[in-house]
């Protein structure tokens, strides 16, 4: 049902601009497909080492692979940047890196993997609402459907039978 809601949006707002338009689709999609393959596989190795310590295995070597790709892809000297830009970096990476990393490896450790994928998608609403409050984006019918089958299907996946 949530991933109706998803797809009722973006089939109103997607627009044909050419094959920029179809890659671009095709790397959102299979972002989508390999962070759900993530998370399925992750829970498995949740339960044999733990969530902290597949958070640092996991960052580590993304870490380890976004450096070689730096310097693959750019002179060293590239790494030099101001103090400040350094200090918005580590607060960046703490805050929308490290800390939801964790905080979802824990939610899989304590609610599995489904669940926390179905909980996941209160994430792009709240996007949608920080948008058309403060960036003053759109809210139309189209939106307002798919965010009410989004939510939806997270009640749906949370109920408890009893």
């Amino acid at each position: 049902m949530s991933y109706a809601g998803v797809l009722l949006v973006f089939g109103h707002e997607v627009r044909f601009d050419g094959w920029a338009t179809v890659t671009g689709a095709a790397r959102v999609l299979g972002s989508a497909v390999s962070y759900a393959v993530y998370l399925v596989y992750s829970g498995q190795l949740v339960r044999r080492l733990g969530s902290l310590r597949l958070v640092g295995w996991a960052t580590t070597i993304a870490c380890l692979r976004c450096l070689a790709q730096f310097a693959l892809l750019r002179p060293l000297s590239a790494a030099w940047v101001p103090p400040p830009v350094i200090v918005l970096s580590v607060i960046n990476a703490v805050l929308c890196t490290a800390a939801p990393v964790v905080m979802v490896m824990m939610a899989i450790e304590r609610i599995g993997p489904s669940l926390t994928a179905q909980t996941g998608m209160i994430g792009p609403l709240s996007t949608i609402a920080m948008g058309v409050l403060v960036l003053d984006e759109p809210f139309n019918v189209w939106i307002l459907a798919g965010t009410i089958l989004v939510l939806a299907g997270v009640l749906w996946v949370n109920r408890t039978d009893g």
